[in-house]
Formats: C-alpha cells, sequence, structure tokens
C-alpha cells in the first residue's frame, strides 16, 4: 500500500545482533529531516539487501518514524575440510574466501553452492575428476554457524593416450617427444606430466604448432581436439588432429613502410634467408628485433606487421615486413610495484632509462636485467603504458616478485682420509630490504676449518661503487700427514671497493692484514713446514694488496644457459714478512645447444712467486682436488708430497671442466631435475716442478642437479680416467642447500 510522503522525524532499527546500527544509517538513501517518499523506501530496501548482510528486512511507518526490521545472515564462525589430501587447507580456504566463504563473513547458502563448484574445479585442475563434495551446515549459538565440506578425493585421472592424427611428414614419435603432457612412466609420479591441464594441453598444441612452423609448413593447421574420458573417469585419452599443409621455401624478404630513413641498418637485422624453408621463429626475431630497433630510437608503439605473399603452386613465399613507427616517446615517470620487502632504491638504482628522457628499449632491458642479476627476485617484469591524454608520453612500471635472500648451504663429502666433511654457510644477500650483503660461512672439515664473516654494500657510494669487508679464521693442515698436533693458523680483515668501468666490467681493489702461525711439534710438520718455520719463524705477518677484474655477460647467476664469466684477480703482499705475488685467471662459457641441452666449460690458471728476494709463502699454496677443481680425487691431494708424505700443494695451478647438461628421462623440459656428465682435468705444481701438460690428472662422471622441496641438491659420481700410483680417489661428493 502506498504511502504519501511525510517529513520524517525518526528512523528506528530493530532486530541488530552483530551489526553495527550506523552501517544500516549508512546504506539508507534519508535522514532525519528529509522527505520520505516510496521511491526512497523501495532504494533503501534494496540498498540494505545489497550488504549482504541481511536475510530480510521490512519497512515499517509508524506516524513520522521509519521502522526498519532486519533479521541478520548467520555468520560463519568455522570453515573445515574432512577428507582433503592432495590440497593444504591455507590453499582451499584462501580459494573460498575469494568467493566470500570464510570465518567472520556473511554466510549465504548460494554462496555455498559456489564454494562446492570451487573445490570440484580445484580437484578438476589436478586431474581428480571423480572428486565429490558435500557440505554440512551447523548452527550454533548467537546465530553463527559452521560449514563443512566433506570430500570424496577420489582417484587421479591418468593421461593413458595420446594422439597425433594427419601427420605425414613427421612420425607420431617425434611429434609427441615435445610435449609436455605424456602417458605414464617410471617417473611420472615426480613430473605429473600424466595428469591432464587444458593449459598444458594448449601450450602442446603450441609447441606442435611452432614444429611445423619452424620447418616450412606456413599453413599448418589444427583441425580439432578431443578429450575423453572413461566412464569410471579413470583414463584420458587425447587426440589431436592436424593438416600439414605443403611446405615452402623463401624465395625473398621485401621491406615496406617508414623505416626512419635507415633501411640499411633494419636490412642487417633480418634474420630470414631466401632460400631456405620458412621458419616462424625467423619472422618473429626479425619482428623483434625492429621493434627493439624503433624502441632504441624512441618509438615505443612501432607496428611491425608481416605479410606472407604465398605462392602455392610452386611452394614458395615472399616474407613482407610493413613498419609503422608511429610516434617518438619519452618516459614520464618509472614505478617499482611488488617490492614488499626490498627498498625502491635497490631497484631505482640498477636503471639506466631514466624519467623525463626519451624512451630507450635497449636502456629498459639493460635496466630489468640489471635488477634480474641481483637475485633478489623470482620474476622481472617492465610494462608500458601510455599516459592518457598524450600521444608522446609513457610510464614504466618495474614489476617484481620477491624471493627468499636467505640461504643455508650444507655441504658433505666422504672419502678414506677425512670421513665425513661438513661444511655450512648463512648468507643474506638483500638484509633488511637495503640490497646489503652478509654472511657467514663455516667448514668443517678435518684438514681445514674456516670461520668467515662478510659483508657488501654494493652501492657505497651514490655511483655504484661498493665495500665489502671480510673478518676470518682459518686453519688448516695438509692431507694425510703423519701427526695431528700442528696447523697452520690465520686470522686477519680486508677491505675490497669495486669500481664499475662498464654495464658488464668491475674492477675490484683492497687491502688487507693477516697473521700466520705455524703451530705444533717439530717432529710431526711437514718438512716443507718445518724449513719454512726455521727460515722465516714462526709467525708471518703480512699486508696482501688485491687487484681484481670480472667481466659477467651470462643471461643467469644461477642457472646459467648463455654468456660468457670471466675474472681475473691478484693478491701481493706489499709490507711486513711476506712478499708474494699470487694471480689467478677464470673464465667461463655456456653454450645453449638446444632448449634442453646445455654445454659449459670452465678453465682455470693460478701462478705465485715470492717477492724482494724472498720465497713463495707456503700457506699461500694452491691446492687441487675434489669439489671445483678435479673431482674423483680427494680435496686437496693434487701436487707435490712432502718427504713425510703430506699433500702440501703448490704455487701452480690450472683447471679444466666441461659439463654437458641433459634433461632427466620422463621429465621434460623441466630444468629444476637435470642430468650431467662431466670430464676434469687439472693439477698443481710446485716451484721447482716442471710443469707438463703429461702430469695433468683427469676424470669423468655423471651427476644430478635437483632443485628439490628442500632446496638445490647436486650429486657427482666420478672415476679417474688419468692418474697416477700416489693420487687418493674420492668418486661420490653431494651439496644440498635450502632456502629461508
Amino acid at each position: 500500500m502506498a504511502v504519501e510522503s511525510f517529513q520524517l522525524k525518526d528512523i528506528r532499527v530493530e532486530g541488530l545482533q552483530r551489526t553495527e546500527a550506523g552501517t544500516v544509517f549508512a546504506s539508507l538513501p534519508f535522514r532525519v529531516g528529509d522527505t520520505y517518499t516510496d521511491e526512497k523506501g523501495a532504494a533503501g530496501l534494496r540498498s540494505l539487501f545489497a550488504t549482504g548482510l541481511f536475510k530480510d528486512v521490512r519497512l515499517e511507518i509508524d506516524g513520522n518514524v521509519v521502522v526498519v526490521i532486519v533479521e541478520e545472515r548467520p555468520v560463519i564462525s568455522s570453515v573445515e575440510f574432512a577428507g582433503a589430501k592432495e590440497f593444504d587447507k591455507d590453499a582451499l580456504l584462501k580459494a573460498l574466501k575469494d568467493i566470500g566463504i570464510g570465518e567472520g563473513q556473511p554466510f549465504d547458502r548460494a554462496l555455498a553452492d559456489r564454494a562446492e563448484q570451487e573445490l570440484k574445479r580445484q580437484y578438476l585442475n589436478r586431474s581428480y575428476y571423480g572428486a565429490e563434495v558435500v557440505t554440512t551446515i551447523t548452527p550454533i549459538e548467537r546465530n553463527r554457524v559452521n560449514v563443512t565440506f566433506a570430500i570424496r578425493e577420489g582417484e587421479i585421472a591418468k593421461i593413458k593416450e595420446i594422439r597425433v592424427v594427419g601427420s605425414k611428414a613427421y612420425s607420431e614419435g617425434d611429434l609427441l617427444s615435445n610435449f609436455e603432457l605424456t602417458t605414464g612412466g617410471w617417473l611420472t609420479w615426480y613430473t605429473k606430466s600424466d595428469r591432464y591441464s587444458r593449459a598444458k594441453l594448449n601450450a602442446d598444441i603450441e609447441t606442435l604448432r611452432a614444429y611445423y612452423l619452424n620447418r616450412g609448413y606456413l599453413e599448418f593447421n589444427v583441425v580439432s581436439t578431443q578429450v575423453a574420458i572413461s566412464p569410471d573417469k579413470q583414463d584420458i585419452r587425447i587426440t589431436i588432429n592436424i593438416d600439414e599443409g605443403q611446405p615452402y621455401v623463401v624465395t625473398g624478404v621485401r621491406l615496406e613502410g617508414d623505416y626512419l630513413g635507415k633501411d640499411d641498418l633494419f636490412k642487417s637485422l633480418v634474420t630470414v634467408k631466401p632460400g631456405e624453408a620458412y621458419k616462424a621463429e625467423d619472422v618473429a626475431s626479425t619482428t623483434k628485433a625492429f621493434t627493439d630497433r624503433f624502441g632504441a630510437f624512441g618509438y615505443a608503439f612501432a607496428r611491425i606487421d608481416f605479410r606472407p605473399e604465398i605462392d602455392r603452386a610452386n611452394g614458395r613465399v615472399v616474407a613482407v615486413f610493413n613498419a609503422q613507427p608511429a610516434k617518438r616517446v619519452y618516459v614520464r615517470r618509472i614505478n617499482v610495484a611488488g617490492n614488499t620487502r626490498t627498498r625502491d632504491e635497490v631497484v631505482r638504482r640498477e636503471f639506466r632509462q631514466f624519467e623525463s628522457s626519451w624512451y630507450d628499449s635497449q636502456k629498459i632491458k639493460l635496466s630489468r636485467d640489471r635488477v634480474d642479476r641481483l637475485g633478489y627476485f623470482k620474476q622481472v617484469g617492465v610494462d608500458t603504458e601510455q599516459v592518457p591524454g598524450t600521444a608522446d608520453q609513457v610510464d614504466l612500471t618495474v614489476s617484481v616478485e620477491e624471493r627468499p635472500t636467505g640461504n643455508l648451504m650444507l655441504g658433505a663429502g666422504y672419502s678414506s682420509a677425512e670421513k665425513l666433511t661438513l661444511s655450512a654457510s648463512i648468507k643474506q644477500d638483500n638484509i633488511f630490504g637495503s640490497g646489503n650483503y652478509l654472511g657467514i660461512e663455516l667448514n668443517t672439515s678435518k684438514y681445514n676449518k674456516t670461520y668467515v664473516l662478510s659483508t657488501v654494500d654494493p652501492y657505497f657510494t651514490d655511483d655504484g661503487i661498493s665495500r665489502a669487508v671480510d673478518l676470518y679464521y682459518r686453519t688448516s693442515r695438509p692431507l694425510n700427514s703423519q701427526g695431528e698436533d700442528y696447523r697452520l693458523v690465520t686470522p686477519g680483515a680486508a677491505i675490497r671497493f669495486g669500481i664499475p668501468f662498464t654495464e658488464f666490467d668491475t674492477v675490484f681493489l683492497g687491502v688487507g692484514i693477516e697473521r700466520t702461525e705455524i703451530q705444533g711439534s717439530s717432529a710431526y710438520l711437514p718438512n716443507n713446514y718445518f724449513l719454512y718455520r726455521e727460515r722465516f719463524g714462526k709467525v708471518s705477518h703480512s699486508l696482501p694488496l688485491t687487484l681484481g677484474w670480472s667481466r659477467d655477460g651470462r643471461d643467469s647467476t644461477l642457472v646459467p644457459n648463455s654468456g660468457r664469466y670471466q675474472r681475473l684477480s691478484a693478491e701481493m703482499g706489499i709490507a711486513l714478512d711476506s712478499r708474494y705475488l699470487r694471480t689467478d685467471y677464470q673464465i667461463q662459457q655456456y653454450w645453449p645447444l638446444s632448449q634442453r641441452y646445455t654445454l659449459a666449460l670452465n678453465g682455470e690458471i693460478g701462478w705465485g712467486t715470492g717477492l724482494s728476494g724472498r720465497a713463495f709463502p707456503i700457506f699461500k699454496n694452491f691446492y687441487g682436488g675434489g669439489l671445483g677443481t678435479v673431482r674423483g680425487f680427494e680435496q686437496g691431494s693434487l701436487g707435490p708430497v712432502d718427504v713425510t708424505g703430506a699433500y702440501i700443494g703448490g704455487n701452480r695451478r690450472i683447471n679444466l671442466n666441461a659439463e654437458l647438461y641433459v634433461p632427466f628421462p620422463g621429465a621434460g623440459n623441466d630444468r629444476t631435475l637435470r642430468l650431467f656428465g662431466y670430464i676434469d682435468a687439472g693439477n698443481v705444481w710446485g716451484e721447482n716442478d716442471e710443469l707438463k701438460l703429461d702430469s695433468l690428472r683427469a676424470s669423468a662422471g655423471i651427476g644430478l642437479s635437483w632443485i628439490s622441496p628442500v632446496g638445490p641438491l647436486k650429486l657427482s659420481y666420478g672415476t679417474p680416467i688419468r692418474k697416477f700410483p700416489q693420487d687418493r680417489i674420492e668418486r661420490f661428493q653431494f651439496q644440498i642447500g635450502t632456502a629461508f
């Protein structure tokens, strides 16, 4: 019944239990003193229902007073899951909270039904096609409910068959070998590649498409895809029907459009080669090279269109690239997003593209790579957004996803001499989000003990000069010594500065001070140590000056796949008791042989000599054998042997290493689990030894590299392929680390 409008004197609310009265008043479109109408009343009802807090709402008129009568929805007291084994409870709670089911939220039966469907969807994504979900609502005091989802997961549906129908040029087995999805195998318990996923299937179809498009089949087409599941929802069969088309050969390349008068420059960027089969990857790389080059000139929105001119009768194609550079733009603002812990300045100081400067895609890529090489982030991306209302301005947003930057590394080795050797280090690469490094390293080897405290400030100055400070305490004694009551004790400290000369080159300059004491009874000292102590005394002080250079062009510091790393260092004792020069040069090269195979080579050479007529300090000797040098031999066992049987190292060293990384059988392209084969060669020579290549030791072996749930794990087993009778063998080694 319609109510005539009247002057509102009061508003009363009845039925509230938990909801604040202010929430109701704020939702009403009228206030005391307003003129009340039926239209305002209807709008108030709609607004109150829209809050989702009330099961029922009524308005009653008592003279010039509006009475709002509400019936609140029950509030969810708890959400429980029974029978859920595949998912962690927190993951399920998060999925349901996104649709409105969570502790403290109003309960709605419709939302509970949606929650059932969401849980089923989560299980479908993991191939549990027979999963069933039953919801139980239990009312409790104070208008609350407990929500329980009883889940019967059932068995995982496995892929039993994958077919590619219509392939003529290539065998079905060759095509399927490129797929991430597979049928059951002995390792699929880990890879889970036999579990169906629509996203993975789409990715495999694109891989199949790329396979043909890169072999001349320009008109390749996927006709249809069928996914069939057995009546018991346990077996899945996938059929992909394709039309290969015919292969095409490129007969010419033509550039059309505006190339800023630099046609010859852009022609040099073309990777499509006339006379060869059409390759979509060459077209894509050429298009990207054009876009990047336009971007380097400030044309952020250049458009490159590819148009093939096809001659089907003769199987030929002309590649035509049309360029429209649009307008040159500059960067208005650079934003940083996703860094919940790392300070903005840590990211911004790596950028070579500046605000209020012309847009330069090469500087932006370099900036992104520099941020990525910090090692603080899982992912780094740069998005370009045009400023609304302008045609020549863009904003850049650097999106990062942070990762744990602390590492607890544990290492272990076993040999007949040292038995079990343990090492550990605690490192924080981005302490307090400042970009600074703090590390503590420990080594409990029977023959070598090390305690090191290090800190690095990568931006000690605003222009990028770094400062590193080391405090250390080392004790050591040669392998296979006759006694155990002697050792070399070396406490010391050092400070180093790193000066960047280019984006990839850094020069290091530092100075330190250390004290080395030869402790122990003369009866048990190795002869060389005894003679050195007799000549120069029990304690030696030195003031080492360090000079170094490094160039890092690798694509990744953690898992390199391409690029080169070089390092040259020199340490010179310039004062006090010890006068010497110790140099070391290392070079690493990585080649991606294919998407799945990586070849890595490493070479290192070290040389030392005494200065000012003094002998090279025996405690500065190089050592070889074991991890980091020549695997298959015991740690520190290569080189000269003292008359007492101790391995005392030498002043010259050579290491050569080669590794080939291959996918683990059944793991597909998963780079977190790989096998590697290696060949190592090297040796150590003393001052009086003739450096002969026929004295090199060599070994070969295989290993496993796995980013396991508890951290990176590396296992290796090797055997010497060139050894001498006095050599000591260590075949098995492993290393494991975990992040915190």
